[in-house]
C-alpha cells in the first residue's frame, strides 16, 4: 500500500470535513483509532488539514462510499505519485559564486544572441527581465565591471537548453519570414 505525504494533516482534514469512522481515518493515514480520537478532541489545534482529494491521494466517490459503510476500508488512490510528479517544478541550484557571472553571461547573449525574446533569456540563465533590460540600457549597479563571456564556459546553463532555444529562435524567425513573403 502506497504511503499517505503528510498523514497527521490529512486526518485532521477527514475528521472535519467528512463523516468517516475513527477507525477508517486510522487504517487510512496508519494511526492509531485512539490517536485519531485524540486529534478530533482537539489534540492537533492549530493544525491545518490537507485536503487527499485535491492531491489524488482519495476520490470523493470512495469517501462517499466509505461515508455509507463504516465497516468498508478507505483504499488510496493509485495516481497519487504520478500528479505530483506533473506538478514538480524544477528548479536549479546555483553556487553563489556563479551568481556573479550572471550579468557577463547575460550580456554574451544580448551581444551575440539579439534574436533571443527576454523570456528566453530568463529561463535559461535564472535571472529576471528587470535584469535584462538594466544590462541592456547599462543601467544595472555594476555595468562598469560587466564583460560579455559565453554562459555555457561560466556554467550558467548547458549547452542541451542552449541549442533548444537556439532551434525555437531559428522557427520563429522562418516563420516570420514566411509570413513577410506572402504578402
Amino acid at each position: 500500500m502506497s504511503k499517505l505525504l503528510m498523514p497527521k494533516a490529512t486526518a485532521v482534514w477527514l475528521i472535519e470535513n467528512t463523516t468517516l469512522t475513527f477507525r477508517q481515518i486510522g487504517e487510512f493515514t496508519d494511526i492509531h483509532e485512539l490517536e485519531i480520537q485524540a486529534i478530533a478532541d482537539s489534540e492537533a489545534q492549530g493544525m491545518v488539514g490537507v485536503d487527499p482529494t485535491t492531491h489524488d491521494q482519495l476520490s470523493w466517490e470512495e469517501v462517499e462510499r466509505c461515508q455509507k459503510d463504516p465497516q468498508a476500508k478507505i483504499n488510496i488512490s493509485d495516481n497519487q505519485y504520478e500528479s505530483l510528479i506533473k506538478r514538480k517544478k524544477v528548479t536549479r541550484y546555483q553556487p553563489i559564486a556563479k551568481r556573479n557571472d550572471k550579468p557577463n553571461g547575460i550580456a554574451w547573449i544580448l551581444k551575440h544572441e539579439p534574436l533571443f525574446k527576454d523570456s528566453e533569456i530568463c529561463r535559461l540563465i535564472g535571472t529576471t527581465k528587470s535584469t535584462i533590460e538594466a544590462i541592456r540600457s547599462r543601467k544595472h549597479w555594476n555595468s562598469q565591471n560587466i564583460e560579455a563571456k559565453n554562459p555555457l564556459e561560466l556554467g550558467l546553463c548547458s549547452r542541451r537548453d542552449f541549442e533548444k532555444i537556439i532551434e525555437k529562435v531559428k522557427k520563429r524567425n522562418e516563420k516570420a519570414s514566411q509570413q513577410s513573403d506572402s504578402k
